[in-house]
Parts: structure tokens; sequence; C-alpha cells
């Protein structure tokens, strides 16, 4: 109850103004502001300045688009920016972006802290830098343990320094205008794009406020409102500061002095406070963005959840302050953070572009959950990612690379935890949606006999008792087709659905395909009649150009019920379905998976469906050892050569490796089950043509099959329900 009160304390406390737009203000408009703007135009000319100002802003205006879109569609809680990604993209991704944006929030910290103190010691030197540093850090530190609201009454003042620094700024120099260079001087050092470069980390304060999120009134309005309006407002004050510096100072001036906006303005000293009051405000809003990250993230457990314990009786993450006040003070002393400093700048616009692509892909995907007040276009927010990603690589494309590949393995780490999320995401969404664009344009397509393909459908009344369907199933299907495992129960469908046997046996079956590594479908049907339901399965199973071409079905022990598969088999021939009957030898399984034997009677649909077969399972992983034979038997030796000749020569046409063996009667009364057990006593698996018998032949048929499976081991009965020769693939045909 304690903690709900608490849970219930933390929320509510800051609005729009407070909670979002003026953290979000205070980061934006930093040291770039004050120290590289004159530079930046110097450099690229005013006319080059203001593109650079422009395309930044529009890919922050665009990130912020996505942003707003994400938050109107859900409630967001304490995280804010790894909320959305998590809720939106999944666990892992959002632990994959969240981990190194918490780690680069909390170095954050300690680089604005010791930007300020190389701004104030210019003023004031003799102080030792690391010594007020960490005396920053500590105050800082204290400010946020007590509490954010504090912190953030502190920022209003911070705002108020900010407001007379630039009023200072824009009311100087009147009287001294000279003529503006728009384009870049020759004697500039930096090309377009490097100077891009410095420039954008200004844009990338906007998710400061965000972070804020779990002690926000009304997210869903507070951060749209907030964000957008600071990004507009900081948009138009660098525009601003560019304009009135190049058409108030000269260019060399402009590229040479960094304190060219204190020569400007009217009472330099307030820029000087301007300085300093943008590099604490960052350091400020940093250190009340971090814990919270941090606390998010460790309530779904992609880091140990004691980290976002609150201490005492406070609704801060105390634990989480403290762990980033550490880290910032690691960092003070280190000493050299020229390589860290990109990779952390890389980390932000890497979370960035993640929310333009987690809102694109929303918006693409179409899930009908997904209804936000706020709407953006989905090409729009892909633009925002591929500017986020583009500027990474203009900027620092080490640091990119290093970036992602930190990511990449924290995701990696991630998923391999098989972490449990309480949540839907967009990729069930996403698969669906690729799904359904692929189908549509399946049945666009001509199907042609090069493209046939195993879709399969094993049936079985306890699926999880048979590994040896389940094994024929998976390497029939070989990583190249696909495989339904149907669980038929039958009996009364409303007395076995109240006794949730239907969920009970899908449930099993998903479990013991999975226990066995199998990729693939499972679905439980009820029905009154086992035969009766497959007929009905194999019709009404898949959807439009993925319908089953074959149905795979152990062969009954009991011969009283043979006269039933036969029959079953003929309708689905009927249907242009093909049937396989797994007749399984207990005693020798597949043995040594070494030997496949198919038997051949002559070119026809069902050789050619054995003999593809039997090359799709010599391709799975269990008998990539094996070989396949061909044998034909003649009843006299006379066509014995030649037999073997055209044999040889359409196995070579067909691309299938394999022996060919032409056997003789050794006389003209030989019993094919004779020349039969000789020749395949020792293979693992033999492929066996399957006659479709007349209705008054069942039960000759039925004796005639059993007679010929005394003499094997594990024998796969094949009829093919194909028209068409399934070997050939010739596209002129």
């Amino acid at each position: 109850m304690k903690e709900a009160n608490r849970n219930s304390a933390a929320q509510g406390r800051f609005g729009t103004f407070a909670g979002v737009f003026t953290p979000t203000v205070l980061t934006i408009l930093g040291i770039i502001l004050f120290l590289r703007i004159g530079w930046v135009v110097g450099q690229a000319g005013l006319a080059g300045a203001l593109a650079i100002i422009l395309i930044a802003n529009v890919i922050s205006l665009i990130t912020g688009l996505s942003l707003s879109s994400i938050a109107t569609n859900m409630h967001v809680r304490t995280g804010g920016t790894y909320y959305m990604i998590a809720r939106t993209l999944g666990l892992e991704i959002g632990g994959a972006i969240g981990i190194p944006l918490y780690l680069s929030q909390a170095i954050s910290v300690a680089f604005y802290i010791i930007g300020f103190t190389e701004a104030f010691i210019n003023v004031f030197p003799g102080i030792d830098p690391r010594l007020l540093s960490t005396g920053i850090a500590l105050l800082f530190g204290i400010l946020a343990y007590v509490g954010a609201d504090f912190a953030l009454k502190l920022q209003f003042f911070i705002l108020g320094a900010l407001a007379l620094a630039l009023v200072s700024f824009f009311t100087g120099g009147w009287g001294q205008s000279v003529a503006p260079r728009l384009f870049a001087p020759e004697t500039a050092t930096a090309g377009f794009w490097q100077v891009f470069a410095i420039f954008f980390p200004a844009v990338t304060g906007i998710m400061v406020g965000v972070s804020m999120s779990g002690d926000l009134k009304d997210p869903g309005k507070s951060i749209p409102r907030g964000t957008l309006s600071a990004i507009g407002i900081t948009g138009f004050i660098y525009l601003g500061a560019a304009v009135w510096l190049g058409t108030h100072a000269e260019t060399q001036s402009l590229i040479a002095d960094n304190m060219i906006m204190h020569k400007v303005a009217r009472w330099p000293v307030l820029i000087l406070v301007g300085v300093w009051a943008s590099t604490l405000s960052s350091a400020l809003g940093s250190i009340l963005a971090a814990p919270r990250t941090l606390q998010a993230i460790s309530t779904d457990r992609a880091v140990p959840r004691f980290l976002g314990t609150r201490l005492g009786s406070a609704t801060e993450p105390r634990l989480a302050v403290l762990i980033t006040s550490a880290i910032a003070l690691v960092v003070i002393w280190m000493g050299n953070l020229d390589f860290v400093a990109p990779v952390i700048s890389m980390f932000f616009l890497n979370t960035y572009g993640m929310i333009n692509l987690a809102s694109g892909l929303e918006r693409l995907v179409g899930n009908p959950s997904f209804r936000p007040r706020f709407r953006v276009p989905a090409l729009v927010s892909l633009a925002g990612a591929l500017g986020c990603y583009g500027a990474m690589f203009l900027i620092n494309a080490t640091a990119t690379i290093v970036a992602i590949l930190i990511s990449y393995g924290v995701f990696i780490v991630l998923e391999r935890r098989s972490l449990t999320q309480g949540w839907g995401d967009i990729r069930s969404g996403f698969w669906f949606a690729l799904t359904r664009f692929g189908l549509f344009r399946l049945e666009d397509e001509p199907w042609h006999v090069k493209n046939w393909r195993p879709n399969i459908v094993v049936f079985s009344s306890m699926i999880h008792k048979r590994e040896e369907l389940m094994e024929a199933g998976s390497w029939l299907s070989s990583g190249h087709g696909i495989v339904t495992f149907s669980h038929v129960l039958v009996g009364d469908i409303e007395a076995l659905s109240r006794r949730g046997l239907r969920t009970t046996a899908a449930r099993r079956a998903r479990d013991f395909l999975d226990e066995h590594g199998v990729s693939a479908f499972t679905e439980c049907s009820i029905v009154e009649d086992f035969y009766q339901g497959v007929l009905g399965i194999m019709q009404a199973h898949g959807i439009a150009g993925l319908e089953p071409n074959t149905a795979l079905i152990g062969w009954a022990k009991e011969t009283e019920i043979h006269h039933l598969q036969l029959d079953m088999l003929r309708r689905l021939v009927v249907l242009k379905k093909s049937v396989l009957f797994l007749r399984y030898d207990p005693e020798r399984g597949f043995g040594r998976k070494r030997r496949i034997d198919v038997w051949w009677r002559g070119r026809d649909r069902n050789a050619e469906l054995m003999l593809l077969l039997a090359h799709i399972i010599s391709h799975s992983r269990p008998w990539e050892d094996s070989e396949i034979r061909v044998l034909r038997l003649m009843a006299n030796p006379e066509g014995a050569t030649g037999a073997r000749d055209h044999l040889a020569q359409f196995l070579r046409s067909v691309r299938v490796e394999a022996e060919p063996l032409v056997l003789v009667r050794s006389a003209p009364d030989q019993p094919f089950n004779d020349v039969l057990a000789e020749s395949s006593e020792n293979s693992d698996l033999v492929l066996l043509g399957l006659p479709v018998p007349e209705p008054d032949q069942v039960e000759a048929h039925t004796a005639r099959i059993e007679s010929l499976l005394t003499v094997t081991g594990t024998t796969l009965l094949v009829r093919s329900g194909e028209t068409e020769d399934i070997l050939d693939t010739e596209t002129g045909k």
C-alpha cells in the first residue's frame, strides 16, 4: 500500500512548462550558442550557416513530431524515450538503445560540468578545475537526490539568466552593422559538412524533457506541446543569432574569436553568465533525466532491478541518482575523453533515429492499436530516421560504427536472456504487414513449377508421441518449405472445448516442437472422424498462394484402418494433394541416416515426387552424409544397360546426385518382395510409390502394401497429387 501511495505521489507533479519546455530549452541553448555559432557563420557564410541550422532543426523537428505521435498513443510512464522505444519496438531493442542512452546521459553530466569549469576559470584563473567540477557534481547530485521539485525550480533562475544574456546580445551592436558574407570565405578551414558536424550537437537536447515523463501531470499533452514549442523557439533563436552575428561582425573575427557574442553584447558580463548558465542547466537536466532512464530499464529487468530502488520514503530513484553521480565523478577525474565524447553524441542520435523509425513503422504497419492523437505521415518519420543516421556518419563515422556495435552487443545479450515482456510491440504487426504484402504479391505472380516447395501438413492424434513424424516433417521442409503439425482431436467439439483440451493439446504440440528445435507451425482441430477431418483440414488450411500441397500421416498399425487411409488417399489425390504415409520401424528407426532408396517404375508424377523428396531429405542436416540410390527392376537383362544409361542421363538432366541401379529378376516369376528385401535390406529410408486403388480394389491393395512393408525398414509411401513435372525447371516450357 505504501508503495502504491509513493507511486501515486510520484505522478502528476509537473506541467508542460516546468517538466518539458524548460529543461528542453535549457539543454538546446547550450554552449554552442554562446561559443560556436559565430564560428559556424564565419566558416560557412551567413547563407551556409542558415542552411546548416535549418537542416539540423528540420531533423530535430521531425524527431519531435515522431516523439509526439508515439507519446499521444500511449500512457508514457517513467523512462521517457526508453519507455516509448521499448513499448514500440520491443524490450531487446529498447534495452539496446536505453542502456547506452543512460550511460551517455550520466557521462554528459560530467561533460557539461567540465564545460562550465573551463569557461569559469578563463575568468577566474587559479582555481583547480577538477576540484571545482567535483564540487558542482556533488552539489547537483544532492539536488537530484533531494528531489526534482527543487532542481526544476532552480532551472527557472537559469532560464532567467539565459534570457538576460540573449537580451544583452540582441540589443547590442546597434550602429556597428557590416555587409554579411553569404557564402564560405576562401580562408575557411572547414567544409560545409564539417561545420554541420560541429553545430548539430546543439539540437540534440530534445529528449531531456521527455525523460521526466513519469513526473508529468499529463505526458500525452505535455510532451508534444513542450517539445515542439521548445524546438520552434530555440530554432528561431539560433537563426536570429546567426543573422545578428553575420551582420554585426567581420568574418575573420567570427572565425578567430569564440567570445564574439561577448564583444557584440550590450552588457558583456551577461554573456559570461549565459555561458555558465547554459552548461550548468544542461548538466542539471541530464542528472535529472539519467536516473529515471535507469529506473525504467531496471523495472523491465533489462538490468538488475535493485538499480531503480527508491531509498527511504522518497519518490525519487535515489539509488540511480547516486550511481549517476558516481559515474559523473569518475569521468571528471578520468582525463582524456576525446574519443568518448563523439561516441556519446552518436548514442543520442541513434536514439533519435530509433524514435523516428518506431513512429514511421507504426504508421506503415497500420496496427489498429496505433491511434495517436498527433498524427505524422510515415514518410516524414522515416525521412527523419534517415537524416539522423546520415548526420551520425557525417559527424564521425568511426564513432557511429562504435556506437552501433555497442548497441548491437547489448541487443544480443538481452535477446539471449529471453526476457519476458508484459506488453505487445510492433514486431508481430511488422511481420504481419510484411507477410500480407508478400502474400498479395505471391497471389499476383504467375505460378511456375520451378517454384514448387513442400507445404506439408503432418497429421496425428498424438503429435507429441510421434517423434518420427516430427523428424520426417522437419527433414522434408528442410528450411525451405513449410510444415504444419496438425494435432487432431476426435470427439465432440463442445465437450472437448469446454474441458480445455484443444488449448492444452495445442500448447503441448508447441512445446514438443520447441524442445526438439523444430521450426514449424502448429494447430489443433476437433473433428468427429479423423480421416474426414484430414480431408477438411487439407482443403481449409492455408490461404491463397500458400495452400498445403502434401499430407504426411503415419501408416496405421491396425490393418482394419488401412481401407480408411486408402479411401482418404483417393480423395486427396482428386483434390490434387500429394499423400505421404510413413511406416516407421521402431527397431531400426532411421538407422545411420546414410542411405535413401527410391524405387523407380518409370518417369511419372509419382517417381518425380519421390526423387525430389529424397533430394530434399538428403540436404537436411541429419542426412547430409547420405547417398541416394534410384533402383529400377527389369524383367530381363537385354535392356538393362540402356535403362541404366537412360536413368543416369535423366538424373544428370534434373541435377539430382543419385546412383542409378538397374536390377534384373533372377527368374521371370521372382517376386518383387524378394528383390526389395535383398536390395534395400541395409537402407535407412525406402521410398515406394503408392497406386490409387479403385473402391473395389482397396482390400487387395492393402494386402499388397502390407506384404511389401514386411521386408523393409522405415518406409515412406508416396502418392503424388501433382499434375505437372516438379523436376522440370526449364523456364521456356
